[in-house]
């Protein structure tokens, strides 16, 4: 039976750590602050700086929220951004995408200083990873590398396959299980023969975007499968992009949805903040 993969308790265990370490930063007197930048009010958006909020809450990291009008124009986003970058006391910046039509989404990235983009996003930051040299990394992917390690499953030498390409996920973590010395295999929706190379996996990495696309015939005896997805199903009910219950007696571990992949997000959010401020203060 395959091990669940519990990325609620990896992500507590990741928050505890950085509250102790905030704690002890406070007590030599360095703070860590994060501004959050919401512009207009998509619910999801909502929920999901809600739950940013309450988790810098819990360790110790002062949330700074700005909720900026739909009808914001861009020019006023960005002077926001620049006094922001220029603000000593903030040392990380988050615009919650995805924002209003009207606005360029690459220009607003662009625009966070690399040193406050905790994000990831920022091609400063994408360069950065791609040589090897320090930056912010991606928060969705720094966490899957996060519940390989701390399940105590070994990338090196093993064959590693991301399905999907997108910037946020399937491109950095191609590159960060590269960096832990895996041997990588990118596929996309223009990839041969994606059955059989699936099945070459010892670890898959399902970010496809598409719900319960991935079944037993995708994965070999023993691997370990990490699902990125998210949906909901026909019964409303949450669910990823592998068919776990199809999978579930032949791989070794997996990521369930919810309650995988998920909450290492924020945790990792969180860990790049602390990081942010130490890499300010030195």
């Amino acid at each position: 039976m395959a091990v669940i993969i519990d990325g609620k308790k990896i992500s507590s265990d990741i928050k505890e750590e950085l509250k102790e370490q905030v704690a002890r930063m406070k007590a030599e007197g360095q703070s860590v602050c994060l501004a959050v930048i919401q512009v207009g009010n998509d619910p999801a958006s909502t929920v999901y700086v809600g739950n940013k909020k309450k988790a810098c809450a819990y360790i110790g990291i002062e949330s700074r929220a700005f909720s900026l009008p739909e009808e914001t124009r861009e020019e006023e986003l960005l002077a926001l951004i620049n006094q922001l970058n220029h603000d000593d006391s903030v040392n990380g910046i988050l615009v919650q995408l995805p924002i209003p039509a009207h606005m360029d989404e690459k220009k607003v990235i662009n625009a966070i200083a690399p040193e406050k983009d905790v994000d990831g996003f920022h091609p400063q930051n994408v360069g950065a990873l791609s040589i090897g040299e320090p930056g912010f990394v991606s928060c969705t992917p720094a966490g899957i590398i996060q519940l390989l390690k701390r399940s105590g499953v070994e990338i090196e030498g093993k064959e590693c396959v991301v399905v999907g390409r997108s910037n946020i996920v399937g491109k950095p973590m191609a590159l960060l299980l590269l960096r832990e010395n895996g041997t990588v295999t990118i596929c996309h929706s223009h990839t041969r023969d994606l059955k059989e190379i699936c099945r070459r996996a010892d670890i898959l990495v399902a970010a496809i975007g598409k719900p319960k696309f991935f079944d037993d015939t995708y994965v070999k005896d023993g691997a370990v499968v990490i699902d990125v997805g998210i949906h909901r199903n026909e019964q409303n009910k949450l669910c990823g992009d592998v068919d776990a219950e199809k999978v579930m007696d032949k791989v070794s571990a997996i990521t369930p949805v919810p309650g995988g992949v998920g909450p290492m997000t924020i945790a990792m959010l969180m860990h790049n903040c602390v990081e942010a401020a130490l890499r300010m203060k030195k």
